[in-house]
């Protein structure tokens, strides 16, 4: 009863466990006032004095009604019953009484309030507690000042009245994910998907900043023009592209002009400026495949963006499924803008695009006047030679590369970058770049990326020649190994003849962070909580990022935060929850 996240059927099965009178607290609405009498409540604690009058308008006497807490002086207490509380529950008087003097503290505590109360009474010339009803109340707030904080009435925003995107379940269930992971401190997470950190020498941080203020020198920036450098807030569009398109030269193949690209605060800004400057209207919509990272289909719906999902068969990504999803949404008079994918080892499946199907998206997409949004952030922590990225294929300037350093590079740092080479034209015939356009957003958002971290980061590129694909080639194999261990450690602990048996399978990715296990029951919150509380054991749901449904008997592996003794018991303990689900099932 002490999990933070009780509800009620807990509180139904105390009311028929016990007679005692059951208060419950944490009723901030008259509908959860409604419930709790439902569930057999003898008294409800309201959270709030502005919530009240309602919830005593709708309890309407079955039960008392308290206010849970704020009560400092006599007036508070006099106040609250004005709202409708029948009666108020004392928290930090009585408690800095009792440290104050013991017993006595708390004796003084309680006279001098009650004595606060019999002079609210008179002021506002009522006889008793029992008469104090809303006439007593005042339209118009009193002066901070005269009274405490804790006891004004502070204005409550109902979430009703919020962006619908606060109440996306994709955020609730983040949040409560992390609060698994918190709650559950010792079991092993497969669920964080950050880089491993020991890679990262402390020491080299200032080593970085140091080669990158050099290089500026050495460009002839004199010690003036350095310093602004630093200490400014530096061009909106970023100050070390020229290093960033070096970089993608040589590692990437991808060969565009500095002015094409714009340094952003992680590739999660780059989505964000992407987004809103090619949606312009409820006929617009981004495709993506799903599952789907949740950073994208999060933005659209801060921008009140339409998604369509393109469902990843077992094989993987299908060009004739995305054509499919085009001419099903021109047929509804809307307008496909973009499709995103993360061709490479992608969160949360960890599938890769195979060959043929990266020219032929690319294609498909110049055919129907689409962009593709490319996010591959696990390409240069993954071992072996990568396949050639989207945008090195890209030769009609239909591919908008985003791009981060944070996997590899430095994650604290979060720079990322969108490499947006596509031309825009105005309506008197000027052109300029994509980039230019998201530079303005950026602008209005986050105004510049940190010139530290941007010296940071540039150093680093600066040590290594540009090269990053050799700056982590220790990291790669690393992540590699986690991943071939996890493997192994699933098809030891799980046979094939025996997962056969029970419905169980996985995949097999060559790199990134992450693995899909599908499994014959729901793997919910519910089967979440109870493998982190009985298995010891944390693991993601698949189905948090299925945009429009889907994923909900397969759960999500991330090995790159795990040793290797780690993964052997962490793939025991979640081999045994998997047995003890499906005989349960």
């Amino acid at each position: 009863m002490l999990d933070a996240h009780a509800g009620w059927s807990h509180v139904e099965r105390l009311r028929s466990a016990s007679s005692l009178a059951l208060l419950v607290a944490g009723v901030h609405t008259a509908a959860d006032a409604e419930r709790a009498l439902e569930a057999g409540a003898d008294g409800i604690v309201a959270e709030a004095l502005a919530a009240l009058p309602e919830i005593a308008s709708t309890v309407a006497g079955r039960c008392p009604v308290l206010l849970g807490k704020g009560i400092r002086l006599g007036s508070d207490v006099l106040a609250s019953l004005a709202h409708g509380a029948d009666a108020v529950f004392l928290e930090r008087p009585v408690l800095e009484g009792l440290l104050v003097d013991d017993r006595e503290g708390v004796a003084d505590v309680l006279e001098g309030l009650a004595q606060e109360l019999r002079e609210a009474l008179a002021f506002t010339g009522t006889g008793s507690a029992a008469d104090a009803g809303a006439a007593l109340l005042r339209s118009e707030p009193r002066p901070a000042s005269a009274q405490p904080a804790e006891a004004v009435s502070s204005p409550v925003l109902r979430k009703a009245d919020l962006h619908a995107s606060v109440s996306d379940p994709v955020l609730d269930t983040m949040n409560f994910l992390n609060e698994v992971t918190h709650h559950y401190c010792d079991a092993i997470s497969f669920a964080p998907g950050r880089p491993y950190d020991g890679f990262f020498d402390t020491e080299q941080i200032i080593t970085h900043i140091r080669r990158y203020l050099d290089h500026l020198a050495e460009q002839g920036s004199s010690a003036q023009q350095i310093r602004t450098a630093m200490y400014q807030y530096g061009p909106t569009a970023g100050q070390i592209r020229e290093i960033i398109a070096d970089s993608l030269r040589k590692d990437e193949d991808i060969d565009v002009p500095p002015e094409s690209i714009v340094v952003t605060v992680g590739a999660q800004e780059a989505m964000l400026l992407v987004l809103r400057a090619l949606i312009t209207g409820p006929e617009d919509v981004l495709l993506v495949a799903s599952p789907c990272y949740v950073g994208i289909t999060g933005a659209a719906r801060l921008l009140d963006i339409t998604v369509t999902a393109v469902e990843e068969r077992e094989d993987g990504f299908s060009c004739d499924d995305l054509e499919t999803a085009i001419r099903q949404e021109q047929a509804r008079g809307r307008r496909p803008r973009a499709f995103y994918i993360v061709p490479d080892h992608s969160n949360p499946s960890g599938t890769t695009m195979s060959p043929e199907n990266r020219t032929a998206v690319v294609e498909l997409a110049a055919r129907h006047g689409i962009l593709v949004l490319e996010d591959s952030p696990y390409r240069m922590v993954s071992p072996g030679k990568p396949l050639p990225t989207l945008k090195s294929l890209d030769r009609t300037r239909t591919v908008v590369h985003l791009g981060s350093f944070a996997k590899t590079v430095f994650p604290g740092a979060r720079v990322g970058f969108a490499v947006a080479d596509q031309r825009v034209v105005d309506d008197c015939g000027r052109a300029g770049l994509l980039a230019d356009e998201l530079a303005k957003i950026k602008s209005m958002v986050t105004v510049n990326t940190s010139s530290l971290s941007q010296a940071a980061v540039a150093g680093t590129l600066l040590a290594a020649g540009g090269r990053v694909s050799e700056l982590n080639t220790e990291a790669a194999a690393y992540y590699g190994d986690a991943l071939r261990a996890t493997l192994r450690s699933l098809d030891r602990h799980l046979p094939a003849e025996r997962r056969k048996f029970l419905g169980v399978r996985w995949n097999e990715p060559t790199g990134g962070f992450f693995l899909t296990v599908h499994v014959p029951f729901p793997a919910d919150n519910a089967a979440l909580t109870r493998s982190a509380q009985q298995f010891g054991v944390i693991w993601t749901p698949m189905s948090y990022f299925f945009p429009q449904g889907g994923g909900h008997h397969a759960i999500r592996l991330s090995i790159s935060y795990l040793t290797t003794a780690e993964i052997e018991e962490g793939t025991a303990r979640l081999v045994r929850f998997i047995e003890a689900e499906c005989a349960a099932s």
